[in-house]
């Protein structure tokens, strides 16, 4: 079973877990949430270093843990996310599998 918005109990959509993302980032980076693009890139466009993707990467796997037993993103995975939308379609596919 996909993971579902709290709100709702609807299962989540890919622009539900877009939304997640760039909430969470704009709270671990202390930026406005419109600041952050689909396409942007951590490093170049919001600044973010590897400290701040491991905290993206924690408060996404506590979130999703409620509605998805063992919910994991995997280390090894870590490099492969560059931008917004590889972390979206990344969590995404990763509900799928559920």
């Amino acid at each position: 079973m996909p993971e579902t918005t709290p709100a709702t109990g609807a299962p989540m959509s890919r622009g539900d877990v877009l939304e997640l993302v760039r909430t969470q980032l704009a709270d671990i980076l202390e930026i406005p949430v419109d600041g952050i693009a689909e396409s942007s890139s951590f490093a170049d466009d919001l600044d973010a270093d590897s400290l701040a993707l491991i905290e993206l990467v924690e408060a996404l796997e506590e979130e999703l843990a409620g509605s998805v037993p063992g919910f994991r993103i995997d280390d090894d995975d870590l490099e492969d996310l560059r931008t917004v939308r590889d972390a979206v379609d990344y969590v995404s596919a990763k509900l799928e599998e559920v």
